[in-house]
């Protein structure tokens, strides 16, 4: 299971900070997705170009923290949080993202496929936190033989 969860890690960073970066420089084809919804839900609060670029430097913060397996429980939160995020235009943009009742268009698709990436997401944590939990036969025999060896020197 190591090999597919490093597999998922690097799968997860490689999404984030391809899509931030290109949300950093600039070139994003979701750029006029995120306008729009900026101008629907934050229009008047700050000015675009302010928001688009640190939210792309967010997504490649996500990126990286996936590499980082003990930040793994932030790492799923903040995707949560993003994720909450990518789905606002299924509600707040209906013209962008479906054709008719369950036919999404392709913007439609790009956000319903981000089911894949929380589960994803969720499997990692999950495999994560058995690990932490679950220690190895040797790991058991050294405390064992450590907690044997502190209580003989106390008594």
């Amino acid at each position: 299971m190591n090999h597919f969860t490093t597999l998922g890690r690097v799968s997860l960073f490689l999404i984030y900070f391809w899509f931030g970066f290109l949300k950093v420089i600039g070139i994003s084809p979701a750029e006029p997705l995120v306008h729009n919804l900026f101008d629907q839900l934050f229009a008047g609060w700050i000015p675009f170009e302010l928001f688009n670029p640190p939210f792309g430097l967010f997504e490649c913060l996500i990126g990286v923290i996936w590499l980082i397996p003990r930040f793994t429980k932030w790492a799923l939160y903040l995707l949560l949080a993003h994720m909450v995020m990518t789905f606002l235009p299924v509600f707040y943009l209906p013209n962008d993202t479906w054709q008719t009742w369950f036919t999404p268009t392709l913007v439609g698709q790009y956000i319903i496929k981000n089911f894949a990436l929380i589960s994803l997401g969720l499997l990692i944590f999950k495999e994560y936190q058995l690990k932490v939990v679950i220690k190895s036969p040797e790991e058991l025999a050294k405390n064992f033989i450590a907690e044997e060896v502190s209580r003989k020197n106390v008594a």
